[in-house]
C-alpha cells in the first residue's frame, strides 16, 4: 500500500508518496502560505497533493503544532499564524476521499529517527531546532504522544526567565532563543533583518557576532538536553531541524553539552533521515506500526 505522507511546517509544505519499504517517491515542496489563513492553507495543500493522491491508498500529515482529533492547535501561533482548528484530517480527507492520519510533526520525526536505531536503543528523545524547537519523546519502545497531544513540545520548556517572550505566551522558552527564528530576532547592527540562514553564512566567514548568536542557540539547547537527560534518562538524542542539521551546529552543541556535569551526558547523533523524517514517521504510523 502506498502512502501519501504530507508535512506541514512554519516555512515549507512537502508531501510524498511512501511504499510500505519507506521509499520516497515523487517528493514535492511548496512555501507555506504567508497570509497562513484556513483559506491559503487549504489551497496550497490541494495544490501539493493532486499530482500525488491518485496514487496512493491512505494520507499521513505530520504537522507542527499539537494535534488533537485530527485537528491543528497551534501552541506558537506565529509559526502557522491563524490556523487555530485548522482540521487536518477533515481537509485531506475532502480533498482525496483517502483515510487520512494527522500527527505532530517532531512526534512523527521521532518515530522515524527511533525506526532508523533498529533497536539499539529503547529511550531516545529527538529535538529538531528549525523555525521553532520541536520534540518527540520514546520510552520503553513507545512514542509518548500525551492525553492532549502536548507530549515532547520541549522547545517550550523554560530556558531563561528573563529572556524574549515566545510566540506561545510564555517568556523565555527554548524556542525563543534556540531556533531559527529566535536566532534572527536577536540579532542587531548590520545582521539586523538577516535570517537564521544569512546568519549562519556569516558566521563561516568569521562574523563575530553571528558566531555568538549561533552559540547561545547550541548552549540553550545542551542545556534542555541535559534537563531532558535528568527527565527521561535517555540513552540518546537525534537532533534535526534545519538549524539543528547546519554544517557544525551539532559539534557546537556537543561542545556545550562536554561543560554539564557527567551524569547529564547523553549520546548525540544528527538525524538519520534528515529532512524526511516527519514524512517518513507519518507514513510508519499510517501503516499501522505499533507507536503507544
Amino acid at each position: 500500500m502506498t502512502t501519501l505522507a504530507i508535512d506541514i511546517g512554519g516555512t515549507k509544505l512537502a508531501a510524498a508518496l511512501v511504499d510500505d519499504a519507506l521509499n520516497l517517491v515523487a517528493r514535492r515542496e511548496l512555501p507555506t502560505p504567508a497570509s497562513k489563513t484556513p483559506d491559503a492553507l487549504r489551497t496550497a495543500l490541494q495544490t501539493l497533493v493532486e499530482p500525488l493522491f491518485p496514487r496512493a491508498t491512505r494520507v499521513a500529515i505530520a504537522s507542527t503544532g499539537i494535534i488533537r482529533d485530527g485537528v491543528l492547535l497551534a501552541i506558537n501561533p506565529l509559526n502557522l499564524g491563524g490556523l487555530l482548528n485548522f482540521p487536518l484530517t477533515k481537509t485531506l480527507e475532502a480533498i482525496t476521499g483517502l483515510p487520512t492520519l494527522a500527527v505532530n510533526d517532531a512526534q512523527a520525526a521521532a518515530w522515524a529517527e527511533y525506526h532508523a536505531l533498529h533497536g539499539d536503543y529503547r529511550d531516545m528523545v529527538f529535538l529538531t531546532v528549525s523555525t521553532g524547537v520541536g520534540g518527540g519523546v520514546i520510552s520503553h519502545g513507545k512514542l509518548l504522544a500525551g492525553t492532549g497531544g502536548l507530549a515532547g513540545h520541549l522547545g517550550h520548556t523554560l530556558a531563561d526567565p528573563n529572556g524574549p517572550m515566545c510566540g506561545c505566551g510564555r517568556r523565555g522558552c527554548v524556542e525563543a532563543i534556540a531556533s531559527g527564528r529566535g536566532i534572527a530576532a536577536a540579532a542587531v547592527g548590520e545582521l539586523a533583518g538577516c535570517d537564521a540562514k544569512a546568519i549562519f553564512t556569516r558566521a563561516g566567514q568569521g562574523d563575530k557576532q553571528a558566531i555568538q548568536l549561533i552559540h547561545r542557540s547550541a548552549q540553550t539547547l545542551a542545556r534542555l538536553i541535559a534537563d531532558v537527560k535528568a527527565t527521561t534518562d535517555c540513552q540518546c538524542v537525534v537532533i534535526g531541524g534545519s538549524v539543528g542539521l547546519a554544517e557544525g551546529y551539532l559539534a557546537r552543541v556537543e561542545t556545550c553539552l562536554a561543560q554539564e556535569p557527567a551524569v547529564y551526558q547523553v549520546s548525540l547523533q544528527s538525524a538519520h533521515y534528515r529532512h524526511d523524517a516527519g514524512l517518513l514517521g507519518a507514513a510508519l504510523l499510517a501503516q499501522g506500526e505499533k507507536a503507544w
